[in-house]
């Protein structure tokens, strides 16, 4: 429990959990270096089919802790290409799907963090905050990417101008997340979640992920042809064979562990 990032594996899940609660699980370069090396063992484990993100305590992510850049020579152009950029590209660009368990404050950075997820799980209790403005700094760690995208560029800037802190029904609302669970059940929630989208095809939500990541950025015209290469390679797997067998046999698709049911 001294460790800044804990790990823990269940029914396919990886759940990596930000271990300063004392802090509310402000960033240190400790931590946010870690999570990307977690992120990237995640990545190239096979027993690993969904990761999930979330905070010890009552906080996901405060954001930056200040006292850990207190009097550094360093700029921070070079703090955000060391610590928070390669997280942020680490996180978006996995080929397993990514939850942010946000159970509690999201804020600066942290609130980025939270957006950066495939699917985004709430706490009753959640509030997110693009806080930067107070201390006259603009939002970074692809808040002004991710954003936008999610609510429009108006409201992302109201949201950024006034610092303005949203609850988790607001957020629901304004779709920073897609579900709100209990305080009380919370863990238990995002874990059966979690398992049940670990059910799910995983090459087939790999190549999904990368249409949608590569839709963000690309034509119409484009996306059709990417759609059209990503489903021969969707349709040539034994996923598929799966998918199809169980549709004709009236029973339940079992993705997982596949190669080891191949003859």
């Amino acid at each position: 429990m001294n460790s800044v990032l804990l790990v823990s594996d269940q029914n396919g899940v990886r759940t990596l959990t930000m271990n300063r609660p004392d802090k509310l699980n402000a960033a240190n370069d400790e931590l946010l270096l870690g999570l990307t090396q977690a992120l990237q063992d995640a990545e190239t484990d096979p027993s690993v089919r969904v990761i999930v993100l979330t905070g010890e305590g009552r906080g996901f992510c405060a954001g930056q802790d200040l006292g850990d850049v207190a009097g550094r020579d360093t700029t921070f152009t070079e703090h955000l290409n060391h610590t928070y950029n390669p997280l942020i590209r680490t996180l978006r660009g996995l080929s397993k799907p990514v939850i942010t368990a946000v159970n509690g404050i999201a804020a600066g950075a942290g609130a980025s963090l939270a957006l950066a997820g495939d699917i985004r799980l709430w706490s009753e209790s959640a509030k997110f905050i693009q806080i930067f403005s107070n201390i006259a700094l603009i939002p970074d760690s692809g808040s002004t990417w991710m954003l936008p995208r999610l609510v429009g560029y108006h409201r992302a800037f109201e949201l950024m101008a006034f610092a303005e802190r949203v609850d988790a029904e607001q957020a629901l609302a304004l779709g920073l997340c897609e579900h709100i669970f209990s305080d009380g059940s919370f863990r238990q929630d995002v874990q059966a979640y979690a398992e049940r989208l670990a059910q799910r095809p995983a090459h087939a939500l790999t190549l999904t992920k990368q249409a949608l990541n590569a839709a963000l950025t690309q034509s119409l015209s484009a996306s059709l042809d990417l759609e059209a290469e990503l489903q021969q390679q969707a349709g040539d797997h034994p996923e598929h064979r799966e998918g199809v067998s169980a549709f004709r046999e009236k029973r339940a698709a079992n993705f997982v562990n596949l190669e080891n049911r191949l003859v």
